[in-house]
């Protein structure tokens, strides 16, 4: 029970993430939290609101990670080159966070570039319609599932690691799959062929236990069609270029965007939502339209 108890420690750190929406002003709110972190700069959006740092450990938050972060102020990128060691403000929320203060320290030799963390251009993204390749993976009890179980029903399944701690990225996920469950419930006359499917791209730590963990924690008590697992790398490799799903293993950190995915009860794609600002009412609509369609011969 080992992993168990340190997903505890860091369940404390992430519980912030599943509380109701909140505009960025720290000084109202309570849960508010400001790390001082020095990291590299990898990456930059060309919008600037979102920079790519490799960080160091961040002391009572988390360990060192390459991961994207939101900007408050994009100007404050502006001058400072991919490969540049910086020091920054991370300021986390109840259900989101954003980097501040950002300067510049120096510029390393070895200066990666934007292209460090882009999609495989070789791989043709799946388009709705398009049937979903099968693959194995172990979930929460310990067994071996597959996709193909859930034929029959609607399912709807993200990506996750029980490790990340930034409200607005895993841990929302969750929220969205926990509010949207409770609105397919609560809809008069829905079909009730529908699944939620929450798959880990990070099978070394996120055990069975630690998975169960995640999930009472994520769902409650409540376990009805919300199923916790955790996806091998060699099917992670094989499944995550055709849903543009980008995964960086890096010294023991995770880089990853945010994509969560319905299926249609025959396995093919119906919809995918990309990044974190879908709504569980979009998911939720989705979910039913999906659940009601039409098999095709």
């Amino acid at each position: 029970m080992k992993h168990t108890k340190r997903f505890c420690v860091l369940l404390l750190l992430v519980i912030v993430g599943c509380k109701p929406n909140s505009q960025p002003n720290a000084a109202e709110d309570p849960a508010v939290k400001t790390f001082e972190v020095q990291g590299i700069l990898r990456g930059i959006s060309p919008d600037h609101r979102t920079a790519t740092i490799q960080h160091k450990t961040i002391p009572g938050y988390m360990p060192a990670m390459t991961m994207p972060f939101n900007v408050k102020v994009p100007q404050e990128l502006d001058g400072i080159e991919i490969g540049a060691d910086i020091t920054f403000k991370l300021v986390v929320q109840t259900n989101e966070h954003w980097i501040q203060d950002i300067h510049f320290l120096a510029l390393r030799i070895e200066n990666m570039t934007n292209n460090a963390f882009a999609p495989r251009a070789d791989v043709a993204e799946l388009k709705p319609g398009d049937p979903l390749p099968d693959g194995e993976m172990m979930a929460e009890n310990g067994k071996a599932i597959r996709f193909s179980d859930f034929r029959g029903k609607a399912l709807a399944f993200t990506f996750f690691f029980s490790r990340c701690p930034l409200p607005d990225f895993c841990p929302r996920m969750a929220s969205n799959f926990l509010k949207t469950r409770a609105a397919l419930l609560s809809t008069p006359n829905a079909p009730t062929n529908w699944q939620f499917l929450s798959v880990s791209f990070d099978p070394g730590f996120d055990n069975p236990d630690v998975l169960a963990a995640y999930g009472n924690f994520a769902r409650g008590t409540n376990a009805d069609r919300w199923l916790f697992a955790a996806m091998p790398t060699n099917v992670l490799v094989s499944i995550a270029p055709k849903l543009d799903l980008m995964v960086v293993s890096e010294g023991g950190s995770i880089t990853h965007n945010l994509r969560t995915v319905v299926l249609d009860p025959q396995g093919r794609i119906y919809r995918q939502l990309d990044g974190n600002q879908w709504t569980p009412q979009q998911l939720a609509n989705a979910m039913l339209a999906a659940a009601r369609s039409t098999p095709q011969p």
